[in-house]
């Protein structure tokens, strides 16, 4: 009930309570039908409930689009995409867009970052949403600047069900170098501070904002175990991609028009929108793809039920299946990045250990009816991508994976080093190479 409705009628309450204790048996109420005055009180208290949801969008699409790189115009093309459907009553489309220069002079050239409420246009080469809030100097690198937007979108666009995209280049968990430092890589790149938001501060990101349904990464490689563990807390769904995402990413009338004719998707269905509206659009293209969504709170079981299995496969020893399994699994563009089901498979079919054996087959029971709620490929290179990524490194265990807290959790840091130590046997090996650089950045029109 509002408060100020709540507050009259406590009053009502009150006054009825006070002059009844003065004078028993008098008409102290003084010609006042007090029952009535509460019931008027509480019509008009449920009226304004009903008003106040009517208000309220069911979803509120949160995008991060930090085109302050290579990106840039596809950038300004996918917030052109966003008006082509347009903010309803019951989804809003909140934005920024980050700019800066030396890629893409289109739409007036400006610098900065703006914030926009999407509304609905017909113009695909020019952004004419009204600027809520223009910043001219911002660090979308900083994970903090990525809580004040979505604070902001809260504020501005509330809604029943929340999802925030965050939209750039990505690279998982990698690491790169940085002078003589060794950091962790994520997500949100900004050229213009040299910055992005690590694996571990989009962990802090929901901390400070609060949980949101549904969580999607419009950049490469992000569709990790490593990176959705460290968020599992905050969302109910987690989308992405475990390969490089083209320089197109998301298409986005064909994802948000689903969503705007039937609001009253739940966060499964608009994860699954996102899925499927991805990878439909590259295979009309015919450009390979990989997208999925993953239910964050299967984790906690996947890490245990990992753990389980690692430990009883480095018991076995089985050096010369782990590595054949190792060079066979769903590679993608991080060359030390796997797919976990392909890889739990192909141990399964080599191992002569029955707990192996049965432990492994539970594991990817789970894996694929628990974890992955969809998944979308297109290619023949990726039949095996089935959903999540995990970090099995061929060549060099690199210690900043200690950092996460899928590693502090459970096996798999123990495992992944275990793995490492088998080396190839000099018959084609699996080519891992450390994954320093990340891939991205070797990759210009590729996210």
């Amino acid at each position: 009930m509002p408060r100020r409705w709540l507050a009259v009628l406590v009053a009502c309450v009150s006054l009825l309570g006070t002059r009844g204790a003065r004078a028993e048996g008098v008409d102290f109420d003084q010609g006042v039908d007090i029952k009535s005055v509460i019931e008027t009180v509480k019509a008009r208290a449920a009226e304004e409930i009903a008003a106040q949801k009517d208000r309220t969008a069911s979803w509120t699409i949160m995008v991060y689009v930090n085109a302050k790189n290579n990106l840039e115009q596809y950038g300004l093309k996918d917030v052109n995409e966003m008006e082509a459907v347009g903010s309803t009553a019951k989804v809003k489309i909140a934005v920024e867009l980050g700019r800066i220069g030396g890629y893409d002079s289109s739409d007036g050239d400006w610098k900065g970052q703006r914030r926009y409420i999407v509304q609905k246009d017909n113009d695909a080469s020019k952004i004419t949403s009204p600027v809520l809030q223009d910043i001219p100097k911002a660090d979308m690198g900083d994970w903090k600047h990525l809580v004040d937007f979505v604070k902001w979108a809260r504020e501005k666009a509330p809604a029943d069900r929340y999802m925030l995209v965050v939209w750039n280049h990505g690279s998982g968990w990698d690491k790169r170098k940085r002078g003589r430092d060794i950091v962790i890589n994520g997500i949100s790149y900004d050229d213009e501070t040299g910055n992005n938001i690590t694996t571990q501060q989009l962990g802090k990101v929901f901390a400070e904002t609060g949980r949101i349904d549904v969580y999607a990464s419009d950049a490469c490689l992000m569709q990790m175990a490593e990176v959705g563990y460290q968020i599992k807390d905050y969302t109910d769904y987690i989308v992405g991609s475990e390969e490089t995402e083209p320089g197109d990413g998301y298409t986005y009338d064909t994802f948000l028009g689903p969503v705007v004719a039937k609001p009253a998707m739940t966060s499964k269905e608009v994860a699954k929108a996102a899925v499927d509206s991805y990878t439909a659009h590259y295979a009309q293209l015919r450009q390979d793809a990989t997208q999925s969504a993953v239910q964050s709170a299967s984790l906690a079981r996947l890490l245990a039920m990992a753990s389980d299995w690692t430990k009883l496969v480095m018991a076995a020893d089985e050096t010369a299946v782990i590595r054949s399994a190792r060079s066979a699994a769903q590679k993608f563009d991080a060359s030390d990045n796997k797919d976990l089901v392909h890889f739990v498979r192909l141990v399964g079919a080599g191992t002569k250990d029955a707990g192996v054996k049965s432990k492994g087959a539970e594991l990817e029971k789970f894996l694929g009816g628990e974890v992955v709620s969809s998944n979308a490929t297109y290619g023949a290179g990726y039949k095996n991508a089935l959903g999540l990524a995990v970090y099995l490194p061929g060549y060099s265990y690199n210690a900043a994976y200690d950092q996460l807290a899928w590693a502090k959790d459970g096996n798999w840091a123990k495992f992944a080093r275990w793995v490492s130590d088998i080396k190839d046997d000099g018959n084609g090996g699996d080519g891992g190479g450390g994954g320093d650089d990340g891939g991205w950045d070797d990759k210009p029109a590729g996210r």
